[in-house]
């Protein structure tokens, strides 16, 4: 499966900014989550899926501004990012088929190039 990140770019302190990834296959009954990786920072969990219940799970830091949805028909996930502030500023990247447990550790099969959200103050 590939997966294609876009929808990054430049925004001020508290703008918004929806991301979209684009996948290849099917995502029903697939799980999938968003990460995101600042200059020289690890890659950090930001928001994940899972499909067999349909819950949606974030971050601390993305709880209550950051919304993360999908249309299985169209094999579209998308992350929808308010309040952006100039620490949300790093690479994106969307994932899916976690291969663990934990749907917050970045081990999925599948994976974006990224896409840069910058966010200027």
């Amino acid at each position: 499966v590939q997966l294609q990140a876009s929808g990054g770019g430049l925004v001020q302190t508290g703008n918004s900014l929806t991301l979209s990834c684009a996948a290849s296959r099917t995502i029903f009954r697939r799980s999938m989550a968003w990460f995101r990786q600042a200059s020289g920072k690890e890659r950090e969990f930001v928001a994940g899926f899972r499909w067999t219940d349909g819950s949606r799970f974030y971050s601390d830091s993305a709880n209550g501004w950051f919304e993360m949805s999908r249309d299985s028909s169209k094999n579209l996930m998308f992350l929808r990012m308010n309040n952006l502030k100039p620490e949300d500023t790093a690479v994106y990247y969307c994932a899916l088929d976690p291969m663990g447990d934990s749907y917050a550790v970045p081990q999925y099969r599948f994976w974006g190039q990224g896409t840069l959200v910058t966010v200027s103050s």
